[in-house]
């Protein structure tokens, strides 16, 4: 059993690495040696999953509350503030991360804006961003548990605007390196096709569900650096 648990794990993480290749993983594992990490909006096991993968990395978690940490924290920096003094913490950071993750936090942000430009801010220069956010099509999406439909998560505010997401980073001199408004990489999306009679039947998310509908908007931007030619 315990074997055969590992497999599955695995599987699971070539799949998502190897066929998802613009996700949070291979984002993650394209990171050079011992870079510096900023995880703004760091519930649902973030530390231990990066930390996991990527133990070289120097990861700092920022959030507005101690979310559904059930693995052991492995952050080197945790930190909780209370949402009123989440973009002036991003702050802070000014120049300081070789990467910064935003991974399904902007939608819940009550000031967006001022969150993206922040944590560009505190990226060094040629430092990278990865950003992911429910589309705005999941608008229409059926409601099911674990999210598909922007309203069934009640602590979402404003469905981000891919568009005007993207012209924030640009504004803030950024160059765009992956930019996918409904990401469906094909095997996920075929896994997710498989399973959606029996998603369907039971009313709840599966893996592949996101990539089937296309849930998720995913961007991948990098910092310019003064060197760069414009």
């Amino acid at each position: 059993m315990s074997l055969n648990c590992s497999f599955i794990r695995a599987l699971r993480y070539f799949t998502i690495t190897q066929l998802s290749k613009n996700g949070y993983r291979a984002f993650i594992s394209r990171l050079l040696p011992g870079a510096r990490v900023l995880d703004v909006g760091c519930g649902n096991n973030s530390p231990f999953k990066l930390k996991s993968q990527r133990p070289d990395i120097h990861y700092t978690g920022l959030d507005v509350g101690d979310y559904n940490q059930t693995s052991p924290n492995l952050a080197d920096k945790y930190i909780v503030v209370p949402p009123a003094e989440f973009v002036f913490a991003i702050q802070k950071f000014e120049g300081e991360f070789d990467a910064v993750i935003s991974s399904h936090n902007i939608e819940h942000c009550q000031e967006p804006e001022m969150v993206i430009r922040a944590i560009v801010a505190a990226l060094r220069q040629g430092g990278c961003l990865y950003l992911s956010f429910p589309s705005e099509q999941s608008l229409s999406f059926p409601s099911r548990r674990g999210c598909l439909n922007f309203k069934d998560d009640p602590t979402h505010h404003d469905v981000p605007q891919f568009l005007a997401i993207k012209q924030a980073l640009l504004a803030a001199d950024c160059e765009i390196i992956v930019a996918h408004q409904q990401y469906q990489p094909a095997m996920l999306w075929l896994i997710g096709a498989l399973q959606e009679p029996w998603s369907r039947l039971k009313g709840r998310t599966l893996f592949g569900t996101w990539a089937f509908f296309g849930f998720e908007s995913v961007i991948w931007a990098r910092k310019r650096n003064i060197h760069d030619v414009k």
